[in-house]
Order: C-alpha cells, then sequence, then structure tokens
C-alpha cells in the first residue's frame, strides 16, 4: 500500500488573502506556563528547572479561517437556508461520505474561469469512467503549482452550475479541485456579471448546495502524482469542529501495489 499526500500545508509563511498567525510557546516556555498555572489555578508549587532540561512541552496557538489549507466545505457553508431542509455543519457530516474511490478528472488545459457538463463528459470519455455514487471526484486545473502566491487565488479553473449539477445528478456527494475554489476566481466572476448582468455566474457551483446537499473539498494538491484517474482510495476526512462551515482535511490517496 503507497499513501499519497493530496494535502496543502498550513503554512504562515506564504502569501495568504486572511493571513494565518502561527505562535510557538517552546518546551522551556511551557515550562513556566504549565508552573504558572498549577500555581494561579490549583494552588500547587512546581519548579519546571527540576524537569529534564528545564523544558515540558511546546504549544502553538494558530489563528486562521476554516478555508485555509486543504478544506472541505459543510452545506452550511454554501448559505444558512436551502431547498432541503437545514444545510448541516461539518462536525453533522457522514463519515462515510470522506473515504471512496477516487477519480481525476483532468481539465488543466482549460483557461481560467469555468468549464461545463460538456467538458465533462469528454473527459469522461477520455479516461473510460462515469463517476457514480461514492466517487470522490476532484478537479486536476493544475492551479496547485501556484500555492502560496497571490496568483493561486486569481489564476484558475472552476465548474459552472450545470457541470457541478451533472456530478451530482451522478450520485457524487464529494467533489474536490486543486484550487482555492471549486467556482472561478472572485474577479473573473465579477468582470463575467458586470458584463452579462447575468447573475447565474456568481459562485454556481457553491449556491447549487442551496438547493442540493454536497461537500467540497478545496486547495488540493499532487494530483499528478496519481497512478492514474482511478484505480485508488480518497481519505479526506474533515476536522469535527462544531458548527463550523468548513473543516480542514488532510486528504490522501491510498494505492494498493
Amino acid at each position: 500500500m503507497r499513501i499519497i499526500d493530496l494535502s496543502t500545508a498550513i503554512d504562515a509563511g506564504v502569501w495568504e488573502p486572511n493571513p494565518i498567525v502561527h505562535h510557538v510557546m517552546s518546551p522551556a516556555e511551557g515550562a513556566v506556563h504549565m508552573a504558572e498555572g498549577m500555581r494561579e489555578n490549583h494552588g500547587l508549587d512546581f519548579d519546571p528547572a527540576v524537569l529534564p532540561g528545564g523544558e515540558l512541552l511546546s504549544l502553538d496557538t494558530v489563528t486562521l479561517t476554516t478555508h485555509t489549507g486543504t478544506h472541505v466545505d459543510a452545506p452550511s457553508h454554501y448559505g444558512s437556508t436551502a431547498s432541503y431542509g437545514v444545510p448541516r455543519h461539518i462536525d453533522r457530516m457522514p463519515l462515510e461520505w470522506f473515504i471512496g474511490p477516487g477519480v481525476v478528472l483532468d481539465v488543466s488545459d482549460a483557461q481560467v474561469g469555468t468549464v461545463g457538463a460538456d467538458r465533462l463528459h469528454r473527459e469522461f470519455d477520455r479516461i473510460g469512467h462515469e463517476p457514480g455514487p461514492g466517487d470522490i471526484v476532484m478537479l486536476r486545473t493544475g492551479a496547485d503549482a501556484l500555492s502560496g502566491t497571490p496568483k493561486y487565488f486569481t489564476d484558475f479553473i472552476g465548474l459552472d452550475g450545470p457541470a457541478t449539477d451533472l456530478l451530482l445528478d451522478l450520485g457524487v456527494k464529494v467533489i474536490g479541485t486543486d484550487a482555492f475554489s471549486l467556482d472561478a476566481p472572485f474577479g473573473h466572476m465579477i468582470r463575467e456579471f458586470q458584463r452579462t448582468g447575468d447573475t447565474s455566474v456568481l459562485w454556481p457551483a457553491h449556491f447549487v448546495g442551496r438547493e442540493r446537499e454536497y461537500c467540497q473539498i478545496e486547495r488540493l494538491a499532487n494530483l499528478d502524482a496519481l497512478p492514474g484517474p482511478t484505480g485508488f482510495t480518497v481519505s479526506c476526512l474533515p476536522v469535527k469542529l462544531a458548527g463550523g462551515g468548513a473543516g480542514w482535511a488532510r486528504a490522501v490517496a491510498i494505492v494498493e501495489d
């Protein structure tokens, strides 16, 4: 069995539109912190100098959005109401959705913007596989090569509404992408709306989730490292964040050799 990492890192050292704050309390600082806590909260005096090297444990404090790094969007992210009922938060989603056969659809030759259902049908024909219930479908756009730079948030390919509906019609519950979003870049959508006046070009892949329950995996990586478009299992279990509209995930592909 091989495990291929499909995740991007949460990295305070690279550019993000919502900057990450990552503070590390060193093991030496952790010892002092623990001793102070014992004194204040429990009335116990403890000299941290008796610990090996005067150290206890490190402690990381991170401030970030749930949409930083590889993450799974819950239905509640798409809106506060849905035609099918109250949208579920990430901690309420069935775990079986997030482990299943993987399918990669390569749309990396498309231009910045969206691809439609016709493009997906051509890709089904090319790979000889039509996705079905339980499949985790992932779009390979190539955008992960730009991760950590401002272009990662402006130069990528998304799905339009009919393309998203097509995958859901086939029974797919989880759709992923190696781009920042399953929709087109914000600027592209807004310019198209200003040009056409058509509101359907605004966040169509996300807004489909107000009509039909499904999840997205955004900010995947390394889809080009997979052995083929099918023949592997994906695990993308999201963190159980109570009331969360999304949860970080360590997405991996499992390949049986």
